[in-house]
């Protein structure tokens, strides 16, 4: 399944770090950057988390709610949004559902190893739930400003 631009997103509901909960239907009138990176605390998801983190004050004088979507257990998510003091929610998707939703859940292979994984991925979603912009397969370097950029041209 591949979502995209002029799309309605799919909906979620997802427990995030310090024991909360969000949802698309909270974030109505809202502009969404939903992000999803493959594990909590490894090297590229880091600096992606902190690159969006930097960048939390543009994001909000936006309208924009920035959202990092991942497999992790939310004890998990607590420790490295924790440990990196992030600024973004961060959500735990565990049953699959919404990475599924979102057709970033798939084969990948690294080192000759064949496994299912997280494709790093980005959908902005404007005020009423219509997917904007996507990006697939990303590369972390420059990227928070890429989505930023596309933010402030809605």
């Amino acid at each position: 399944m591949t979502i995209e631009p002029g799309t309605p997103a799919p909906a979620f509901d997802l427990a995030t770090d310090s024991g909360g909960r969000v949802s698309s239907a909270d974030l109505r009138g809202k502009t969404v950057v939903l992000y999803f990176y493959p594990k909590a605390s490894t090297p590229g998801c880091t600096t992606e988390a902190l690159d969006f983190t930097a960048l939390g004050a543009e994001f909000a004088a936006a309208n924009a709610v920035v959202i990092g979507v991942s497999r992790d257990p939310v004890k998990a998510l607590d420790r490295f949004k924790t440990k990196q003091s992030l600024g973004v929610i961060l959500a735990s998707d565990e049953e699959g559902a919404v990475t599924e939703a979102y057709g970033v859940w798939g084969e990948k292979k690294l080192y000759g190893k064949v496994y299912m994984g997280i494709e790093r991925a980005t959908f902005l979603i404007d005020a009423e739930g219509v997917v904007r912009q996507t990006w697939r397969k990303v590369a972390v370097k420059g990227h928070a400003q890429a989505v930023l950029d596309a933010v402030q041209a809605l």
